[in-house]
């Protein structure tokens, strides 16, 4: 592999001695908006074409307006544009960004008679940008710089234990760069896997009549994050025929078999522009200036398990990526590859292939016309539909419900499932926790629904099933979150493969219950088992997940088709496509020559010689009155930190606030905690003196109180900032959206990592304040304690569980802590037990109504790995 070093080259392929810096780039026109006239142009297309996707009838309504009110000032000068039309014809002038489409035909070639159906006398139109084209605009992106791996390597934390987590970390691309340099022309190039994703989408949900397959592609060079990121890191390739006949041979055999022949066609020709660039390098810029010798391969194709059918020419409800017959998936086989099938297909006649191996033996993959791909093993895991909406909700939640109506009946089965949407209805609030006002009890499910689900689901079910099944499902939910991690040591390996076996243990008893009487033979259950080699291959799964490519379907498809006219809409969506891409490569070059920086009004005012305005002086960069509670937080990797909101929200007495918290003794603790604070350098404590020693406080000093607290920490596999960071905003206040108080939880450390909890408590914040005293000003949270309850975490949910702190009185008891202590925000879940949720009872009242909480590890990612 060391020969495929990504080593820099001049523009004609030449090697530069080490250290040589790519070609100066002439930045020194900052004023150069063409096609735009200037800035205000170029933000005012952006914003209504791409942000707002405002229509063209309202574009011109809206210059009309404009237009109108510079009559009315009588300003003579000319319209920042003339019409939507114009301002179209403005993008399109755009010369960077990807080139536009292309179309080819394809139509059934067989014998073709009088009485032959008419999807054999169609022709099938398919549409495609150039791949190559498309490849080289996203290599050269200037966003990507210092977010690419010019090579495939390996990581190690320590000996023999290796770290996988970009695409280039895994052994795939090691192996490929290996077999790749056998030929010595090709030492010192860069290898760039491509990465393809395809899946169907319904724009009109009404009727479900108006489908679009589009093809998706990225280099694999990209870090993770920039793949998940709503950017240019993913961008769209084709749109896929879709051929449809009448009912009558709709399940034809002959009708069936080539709509796969014409899939693979499809993505053989679309694919071909590569197909040179595959055994001979080709030179290309890079993002970072420099240019480079570029040999391209076919990578992992992300799809579900339908479109994974297609791919592999696999019989529905076999693997397609090991021989585990239909009836054997409970565990692995013998895993298929393009040599063993290409033998089989000759030594083997089509109903053997079919019956005995699942092998469709008519149709050839369409890797099978490209160098070094093998589509059994480039089918990537697909944490979306085979974990989150397969395994966990279509299996689990469903058989949870199917078991308690068949033990109890159908109608106690019911009453049972209706106080278990109560119990889910009762979780607490949390940043980016989305609600469940009715449970679990709606129809129309989402991918996100069924990530929410899985964090409030499991303690939910206490008391209602057996342990076994709590067992079951805890297992799942941990294989899933660690599946889910941007990196994955060996260690991280090992544990996935212990909650997987874990999992396939105590899933027997829905076996043993009656509920999957014929055992567990789901393929989209047995892929779990290909999970842990598949990130030695490919690194971690969450930059390989077909959430990516469905979160694309929204930008690509779905907005582009409900701003057409709906009439013939796939030319007008390829249209918005092309000019959604040229602003997206306009916005590159106006930035990569810092022409975008700051506001577009304080630019202008700059540009014209006018004194900036001051701000506001009630502006900033408040969170307190933010809505959104979990954001990305942008920026490079820093340490944890915890901060109070831009403004307070009110101030008052110490003895007011004392009242308020209905705590006779707040002077008292506020003295032992300013105790702490003034001597935590050299090991004193407030217990360790008498209470006299403990600073003076007065009731009438002033205290800011403020409604939340913003923590920021390094959370990847959250929605996150190109540096992976990630921000909560941490609510205290007396009522939330007008309705009853909310005061959430937070996760404080007091001990060190060896301890319980690996010293962390949790605090529910009874008060954001802050204070001076002696002239330093302290920002504090003021808590009421949840200690463990335990020594360990409960050994069926394997949750830790705490209970409320109450002093002698039996009343909460009330504390003061610095806001540096507080690592992140904590989700709690009550202790059901055997108790039925009241019809009337409302989520506000549960982090006072109940005795004992469960810490829930579920509730994120980053909790999941941090509360071990």
């Amino acid at each position: 592999m060391a020969y495929l070093t990504g080593q820099p080259c001049d523009q004609d392929g030449n090697f530069l001695p080490p250290n040589a810096p790519p070609l100066p780039v002439d930045d020194n026109d900052d004023n150069n908006w063409e096609p735009f006239a200037d800035r205000p142009s170029f933000q005012f297309a952006e914003l209504l074409f791409e942000k707002t996707q405002t229509s063209a009838g309202d574009i011109n309504e809206l210059l009309k307006i404009l237009q109108a009110k510079d009559v009315v000032d009588g300003i003579d000068r000319e319209p920042i544009y003339e019409s939507a039309d114009n301002l179209y014809a403005t993008i399109d002038d755009i010369e960077a960004g990807v080139p536009g489409w292309e179309t080819f035909k394809i139509r059934y070639n067989g014998p073709i008679t009088a009485d032959s159906p008419a999807w054999k006398r169609e022709e099938y139109v398919v549409h495609t940008r150039n791949a190559l084209q498309v490849m080289k605009y996203t290599v050269a992106n200037p966003e990507f710089k210092g977010k690419w791996h010019s090579s495939a390597f390996k990581e190690y934390t320590a000996p023999h234990a290796r770290r996988w987590s970009d695409f280039m970390s895994g052994s795939w691309a090691w192996k490929q760069s290996d077999t790749i340099a056998r030929d010595p022309d090709t030492h010192g190039a860069m290898l760039v896997p491509t990465i393809l994703g395809a899946d169907k989408t319904t724009v009109s949900v009404a009727t479900g009549n108006q489908e679009f397959h589009p093809v998706y592609i990225s280099p694999g060079n990209l870090h993770n994050e920039m793949r998940r990121a709503h950017g240019e890191g993913v961008m769209i390739l084709a749109f896929l025929a879709i051929p449809k006949t009448c009912r009558e041979f709709n399940n034809d055999d002959e009708f069936r078999l080539f709509r796969k022949q014409l899939y693979h066609a499809s993505l053989a020709r679309i694919m071909d522009p590569l197909r040179a660039a595959m055994t001979k390098p080709i030179v290309i810029q890079c993002s970072d200036g420099h240019f480079r010798r570029v040999i391209f391969s076919l990578g992992p194709f992300i799809a579900d398990y339908p479109e994974q059918v297609f791919l592999a020419s696999v019989v529905s409800g076999w693997c397609p990526k090991c021989f585990a017959t239909p009836a054997e998936l409970h565990s692995a086989g013998e895993r298929r590859t393009r040599e063993q099938t290409e033998e089989m297909v000759t030594s083997f006649d089509a109903g053997v292939l079919w019956d005995g191996f699942g092998i469709v033996g008519d149709v050839i993959p369409f890797t099978n016309h490209f160098p070094r791909a093998d589509i059994h093993e480039l089918l990537s895991p697909d944490l979306l539909h085979q974990l989150i909406k397969g395994t966990f909700k279509d299996h689990l939640v469903a058989w949870v419900e199917d078991y308690l109506e068949l033990t109890h009946g159908a109608a106690e089965g019911k009453r049972m499932m209706d106080d278990i949407d109560r119990r889910i209805a009762a979780a607490p609030p949390f940043p980016g926790l989305r609600r469940f006002p009715e449970g679990r009890n709606f129809k129309q499910w989402t991918g996100d629904d069924s990530k929410a689900l899985m964090k409030v689901f499991l303690p939910a079910l206490s008391g209602y099933v057996p342990d076994d099944m709590i067992q079951c499902i805890a297992a799942l939910l941990d294989f899933a979150y660690l599946a889910r991690r941007p990196s994955h040591s060996t260690p991280v390996l090992n544990a996935m493969d212990r909650a997987l076996a874990r999992f396939h243990r105590y899933r027997q008893v829905f076996e043993d219950a009656g509920i999957r009487p014929d055992g567990f033979s789901l393929p989209r259950q047995h892929a779990l088992v290909h999970y842990v080699r598949s990130i030695r291959l490919f690194g971690s799964p969450n930059g390989l997940c077909s959430s990516i490519t469905e979160s694309k379907h929204i930008a690509s498809v779905k907005r582009p088709w409900r701003r057409s006219s709906r009439n013939k809409p796939l030319p007008q969506i390829l249209v918005t496509n092309t000019r959604l891409s040229k602003l997206a490569a306009a916005r590159s070059d106006f930035g990569r020559r810092n022409m975008l920086r700051g506001d577009v009004l304080v630019h202008s005012l700059h540009a014209a010689g006018i004194e900036e305005m001051a701000p506001d002086d009630d502006e900033g960069e408040g969170n307190g009155d933010a809505v959104d509670d979990a954001q990305p937080a942008d920026g490079i990797v820093i340490d944890a930190e915890t901060k109070l909101a831009y403004r307070a929200a009110s101030s008052c007495t110490f003895a007011q606030l004392g009242y308020a918290l209905d705590d006779p003794g707040f002077l008292t603790t506020l003295r032992r905690f300013l105790f702490d604070q003034l001597h935590r350098d050299v090991g004193v404590t407030a217990d360790d003196v008498d209470p006299d020693a403990w600073p003076d406080v007065y009731g009438g000093n002033r205290v800011s109180i403020y409604p939340s607290a913003s923590s920021t920490f390094y959370a990847p596999s959250e929605a996150s900032g190109t540096g992976g960071m990630h921000r909560e905003i941490i609510r205290s206040v007396p009522r939330w959206f007008n309705n009853s108080e909310r005061r959430d939880t937070v996760l404080i450390q007091s001990g060190d990592e060896d301890e319980r909890m690996a010293g962390m408590v949790v605090g529910r914040v009874l008060r954001f304040i802050s204070f001076k005293h002696d002239d330093v000003q302290y920002p504090c949270a003021v808590i009421n304690w949840f200690l463990p309850a335990d020594a360990a975490p409960d050994p069926i949910f394997g949750l830790w569980k705490v209970v409320p702190e109450k002093g002698a009185d039996g009343r909460r008891t009330i504390a003061i802590v610095h806001i540096d202590c507080i690592v992140r925000a904590c989700h709690l879940m009550p202790v059901y037990g055997e108790s039925r949720v009241p019809h009337t009872f409302r989520f506000t009242d549960t982090l006072t109504a109940f005795r004992a909480f469960y810490v829930n590890r579920y509730i994120d990612y980053h909790a999941h790995e941090t509360i071990q």
